[in-house]
């Protein structure tokens, strides 16, 4: 029976069996020393039985309903804001069980509490990093149009600065996209439309549109491949996670430097690496580099806005692969992405 495994329970039973067993021992005992006059013996036995079985319903009720204010009032602390409030739950039994329950329920509600805190704080800093990200290109804009506005007679001061107004028009564009795009990921809106892509087909496409960048700014740019290696994935989004690297890599290098891109695969596994020659990543911004609008306080590099290898890595996951990053200051950087090959039972 559950109801015994309460402890008190148990120790109240024994008592009132104990009483019973007592009482009719006494009875019988009366029974054979004095028959005459063994029935009032047996009454005024049978009341002290009673009130025995009574104070022992006292003392256990007075201790349950003791307990049980521990528990209000346990309970009232904790909505009234002491989240670490709960209510002793030793022993076995139903009712212990029920504690239990509660003190489970508490420890949920104190995850999805901390779960919000933590998001209204990563929506204040995003909402601040995304301020100061758009600070720059807009101050920028603001200058630029004042001295449009004076130097309206010269044609090539209004080329130039028009040149540098679209150049922070498009920091700007690409800063929203991304944005939106790394939205819809986290939000679970985005719907991959996946399928077996030749992943030579994809690079081909990637040294289209970086080889004239790379070119313009004196930095040498490679692919190289096994030539047919198949990834289940969408085209769009998988091309979108590579360009964020190749991007990432060329804002990191100096004329001269070079960039390669490498894919292939393995028994189980797809293997792309994106390896450069750059300044490398300091030992203390490994751990950050997949963060949000991370910059780090190493780099003097102003490009980008920090959110370009948090969608890469995003998109990659997406798909269900990883993407790791092994780094040494002005030795250059790697970004290895693998992706299993789906076993076929």
């Amino acid at each position: 029976m559950k109801i015994l495994s309460d402890r008190r329970i148990k120790t109240l039973f024994i008592q009132i069996l104990a009483c019973a067993a007592g009482f009719t021992a006494v009875a019988a005992l009366l029974f054979w020393a004095i028959p005459q006059s063994a029935a009032g013996w047996i009454w005024f036995a049978a009341i002290c039985m009673t009130a025995l079985i009574l104070s022992l319903l006292l003392r256990y009720f007075r201790v349950e309903c003791h307990t049980m204010e521990q528990a209000v009032q346990r309970i009232e602390d904790y909505l009234e804001g002491d989240l670490s409030a709960r209510i002793e739950c030793d022993d076995e039994g139903e009712r212990n069980r029920l504690f239990h329950e509660v003190n489970s329920l508490a420890a949920i509600l104190n995850a999805h509490v901390e779960n919000q805190q933590r998001s209204r704080q990563f929506l204040k800093e995003s909402i601040s990093d995304i301020s100061h990200q758009l600070k720059t290109p807009l101050a920028a804009l603001s200058i630029y149009n004042g001295i449009l506005q004076q130097e309206q007679e010269d044609p090539e001061v209004v080329r130039q600065f028009t040149a540098l107004s679209e150049q922070e028009l498009n920091r700007i564009e690409t800063l929203v996209q991304n944005l939106l795009k790394i939205t819809k990921l986290d939000a679970g809106t985005v719907l991959m439309e996946k399928s077996e892509q030749n992943l030579t087909d994809l690079m081909q496409a990637l040294e289209q549109r970086f080889s004239v960048q790379a070119e313009q700014q004196g930095k040498q740019l490679r692919f190289s491949g096994d030539e047919y290696v198949v990834l289940f994935c969408d085209a769009h989004w998988m091309s979108e996670a590579l360009s964020n690297l190749i991007k990432n890599a060329l804002d990191h290098t100096r004329t001269g430097d070079s960039i390669q891109i490498e894919w292939r695969t393995f028994a189980s596994v797809v293997q792309i690496r994106v390896r450069d020659t750059g300044c490398g990543i300091h030992p203390e911004d490994l751990p950050h580099i997949f963060k949000r609008f991370y910059r780090s306080r190493f780099s003097k590099d102003t490009q980008g806005a920090g959110l370009g290898l948090a969608l890469a890595k995003s998109i990659v996951e997406a798909h269900g692969g990883t993407i790791e990053v092994d780094s040494q200051p002005g030795y250059g950087t790697v970004f290895t992405i693998n992706f299993l090959i789906p076993t076929k039972l």
